[in-house]
């Protein structure tokens, strides 16, 4: 396969010594300073660079570390007749030059460098390639996950009007609890998709979720499981969305084992699901489906301390208070909740 290789020394015999070593298997351009090198660059889509070191107006490393701006896949050589090891070493360690030759050459040496070169290149070109597929594919799962989120969001929001802003304001307390206890993006990624989907499992349910599990025999317990993983498997077939399956599906699991449907006790419960437990219940006491039964945050800070240790994660439960209620002079939640409710419209009607 035949490259383009770019040679840029101010001396004429070595551009033509150079040409006449490489012309039969590539193609070869030559230039007599950095500046004309730089001009070549931006028209020519070349492999790899041979520069001389010592030009006038503009060094070889000052040239290729342009060059590497400019095309940052092509692989720099630089020809060198005196021993700069400072300013060499720090060229190669930065990835601006991929080796150097000392001058005078020898012909074999520079050519056996230039295939070694030219295999750096393809290498670095293909993977350079790769990246960018992935990162297209990257970008078009994550418009295609948050396509299904807001799709079934809108499905959940017909059968059920006030559970959209239920689900937008649960994912704004959860949120706010998991970056206060340091959760990494990821998992607050995760968390956030949760929040805004969590109702839809409930919706195969004909039946409170806050009820004991006791009130089932085991054959309707059974078809009830059923139901709600259905739901569940709905999301968890969704690249990307397999984690935030996993704490949709323990939701409604309680901190003494008592809850729905594993019977997972305290600290196996996956951590974020015990965060949804608390960020839906804050919402649903704090605000309700029904504007009547809104409560004050006082109110909402005693309820939830009573069902600590029982249903919620205590841990869980005081940074909920800490951080989302208005206790004395505690932060304002409900002005938090509005403004991110207003930002997340706005990004949606963009």
């Amino acid at each position: 396969m035949k490259y383009k290789i770019l040679v840029v020394d101010d001396e004429t015999l070595n551009l033509r010594t150079l040409d006449r070593l490489f012309r039969d298997e590539h193609d070869v351009i030559t230039a007599e300073s950095g500046s004309e090198g730089i001009d070549l660059l931006a028209h020519h889509d070349i492999a790899l660079i041979i520069s001389d070191q010592r030009m006038p107006g503009m060094n070889g490393i000052d040239f290729l570390t342009q060059a590497a701006r400019i095309r940052r896949h092509t692989t720099r050589i630089i020809l060198t007749g005196y021993t700069d090891v400072g300013d060499l070493v720090n060229a190669i360690n930065s990835g601006v030059i991929y080796r150097y030759i000392t001058k005078p050459w020898i012909n074999t040496d520079l050519m056996q460098t230039v295939r070694s070169g030219l295999e750096h290149y393809e290498i670095t070109k293909n993977r350079h390639m790769l990246a960018s597929e992935n990162e297209r594919l990257q970008t078009r799962l994550e418009a295609t996950v948050q396509g299904f989120v807001d799709g079934v969001r809108d499905i959940a929001a017909q059968k059920h009007s006030n559970v959209q802003e239920h689900c937008r304001r649960t994912s704004v307390y959860a949120g706010l609890i998991a970056e206060q206890i340091g959760l990494d993006p990821a998992a607050v990624e995760q968390l956030n998709f949760a929040s805004l989907l969590h109702e839809i499992p409930n919706m195969r349910m004909a039946f409170d979720m806050k009820i004991s599990k006791s009130a089932f025999n085991a054959e309707q317990l059974r078809v009830v499981h059923k139901n709600y993983e259905t739901g569940v498997r709905v999301v968890s077939r969704i690249p990307d969305l397999e984690y935030a399956a996993t704490i949709l599906r323990h939701q409604h699991e309680r901190f003494d084992g008592s809850g729905f449907f594993e019977g997972l006790v305290g600290e196996k419960i996956p951590h974020l699901a015990r965060i949804l437990a608390v960020a839906n219940a804050l919402d649903e006491i704090t605000f309700g489906r029904d504007p009547k039964l809104q409560s004050a945050d006082e109110v909402t800070a005693k309820w939830l301390r009573e069902r600590a240790g029982r249903d919620f994660d205590p841990r869980v439960v005081e940074v909920a208070i800490s951080t989302c209620l208005r206790e004395s002079n505690g932060p304002v939640i409900h002005q938090t909740v509005s403004r991110s409710l207003n930002v997340f419209a706005a990004a949606n009607a963009i």
